[in-house]
């Protein structure tokens, strides 16, 4: 292993994270046969296969897994020395990867866009997953921050709250409960519900609500995408749970209903984090005052209108 490259073992760890030589080559912008190249070389030093191939399906052998282990350790610790020396420079340079539940794709990319209009220097990379993921990357070291609702509590992690996340029931426009006034959520008995998956902080921001109204939801269906579900529910399929902020364009629409259910809006918040265990580079810095400056101001702009129509939680 005394021979083996910083740059064998980052191409290693694309191809097993990503458990395709074709995608792994993509990601990293370059051609498959380099990627090939450099899995042989590292498996030559180790003396052992990290892949076994069958076909196109690609998975870890053994010593691949327990290489795997070892090797997202010594990249970590390599890019905490290179995030140290930007710091000592002072310089906002460099690769900031930042992670984010699904949800905040409806606003984080808009700040983005400003962010790297003051800050050129930075190339960005997003990381994008359900609540359970996003803390699986946190604690692999997989992203230098993150943007999330309900922060981690299995990890040791300084989480900031930046703006509201609130979250509302929403129907088919037309559908019986939206021709009354405010609803108890004992309305929501027996109503079938389309789901975000277990592991979203969506589905659990609902499932704590019902239970504290003593309400068992009856799942009809669970999806990843927060787009399918509205699609589904604007085709009669039943109701669902949604943060606020990604409904703007079928509220503006009229596509899609808000209920007026007592204690709704569930209002979160969304909430910036990073692990203790983590030096921010000054790129990382720079974003999480960007965020902590800007999100709360931006979000009013955009969903301000949208939060009256839901009332107050």
């Amino acid at each position: 292993m005394k021979n083996a490259t910083f740059r064998q073992l980052r191409v290693f760890s694309e191809v097993a994270r990503q458990l395709s030589f074709a995608k792994a080559a993509r990601a990293l912008h370059l051609t498959p046969p380099a990627v090939t190249m450099q899995v042989r070389e590292l498996e030559g030093h180790v003396g052992m296969p990290l892949f076994d191939r069958s076909g196109r399906s690609v998975t870890l052998t053994t010593a691949g897994e327990y290489m795997l282990v070892y090797t997202r350790k010594m990249l970590a610790t390599l890019k905490d020395a290179e995030d140290t020396a930007a710091r000592l420079l002072k310089l906002e340079v460099g690769t900031l990867t930042i992670g984010m539940v699904s949800t905040a794709k409806y606003f984080l990319p808009h700040l983005l866009a400003q962010f790297r209009r003051e800050h050129e220097g930075i190339e960005i990379r997003l990381a994008v997953g359900n609540r359970e993921q996003l803390v699986r990357m946190l604690h692999a070291n997989e992203v230098d921050i993150a943007i999330m609702g309900r922060p981690p509590k299995e990890l040791a992690t300084r989480a900031e709250p930046f703006a509201a996340h609130p979250h509302v029931f929403v129907a088919p426009v037309g559908h019986p409960l939206t021709q009354s006034g405010p609803l108890t959520p004992e309305a929501l008995r027996g109503q079938g519900f389309i789901l975000r998956e277990e592991g979203s902080g969506t589905r659990a921001a609902l499932e704590k609500f019902l239970l504290q109204a003593r309400v068992e939801p009856r799942v009809t269906m669970e999806m990843a995408s927060n787009e399918t579900i509205k699609q589904a529910v604007i085709a009669g399929m039943g109701l669902s749970f949604l943060s606020l902020h990604t409904l703007g364009l079928e509220l503006d629409n009229r596509l899609i209903a808000l209920l007026p259910i007592e204690g709704a809006p569930v209002v979160r918040a969304w909430n910036v984090v990073h692990t203790l265990a983590k030096l921010l580079s000054p790129a990382a810095e720079a974003f999480r005052y960007f965020v902590l400056e800007h999100g709360e101001d931006y979000l009013r702009e955009h969903f301000g209108r949208h939060q009256a129509l839901a009332g107050p939680a």
